[in-house]
């Protein structure tokens, strides 16, 4: 499968590859876009691919702003065997594209609007993520385990599963 993922990122030529580090984002002009900074995290390369693949890539790089939770590799390798392979055949598209936009919500918003609040914020998918921030953060509980990294057109809050509607 890993291989399959690492040709869908060769493959997707709609994304360039930049030398930016997460660590460029905490401060500054917040040049790259989500994708361009997911990218150079080099920890979201099945998110990358995935969001590739549903075509979305366009709507993530636009003006946005978007709050994304981000999973990481890890998050989609604890997922059931076969699980990504599924999502990514062209005959699922549509429910990977309602997954990966379940992850993202309108507008930008940082983890001081959420201390010590426990809220509901609708997706772009339509449904709701249940958020508690009263101790640590927790997404439907996964746990964010890294907020506040700002892009140009929002900001991404990394977290350690991937959310299914």
């Amino acid at each position: 499968m890993h291989k399959f993922i690492r040709s869908m990122l060769v493959a997707g030529s709609l994304l360039i590859l930049s030398p930016l580090s997460l660590a460029d984002h905490h401060g500054g002009g917040h040049s790259a876009d989500i994708v361009d900074t997911a990218i150079a995290a080099g920890s979201f390369e099945t998110l990358v691919a995935a969001v590739q693949a549903a075509g979305l890539v366009e709507t993530l790089k636009g003006e946005g702003p978007f709050t994304v939770f981000a999973p990481t590799d890890a998050a989609f390798a604890a997922l059931p065997e076969g699980t990504v392979a599924d999502l990514l055949k062209p005959e699922n598209l549509e429910t990977l594209a309602a997954v990966l936009t379940y992850h993202v919500v309108a507008g930008k918003v940082m983890s001081s609007d959420l201390a010590g609040k426990t809220l509901n914020a609708a997706t772009v998918q339509g449904g709701e993520l249940a958020i508690d921030a009263t101790d640590g953060v927790t997404v439907n509980g996964a746990n964010v385990v890294t907020a506040d990294i700002e892009t140009s057109n929002g900001v991404i809050h990394v977290i350690d599963a991937v959310l299914l509607p």
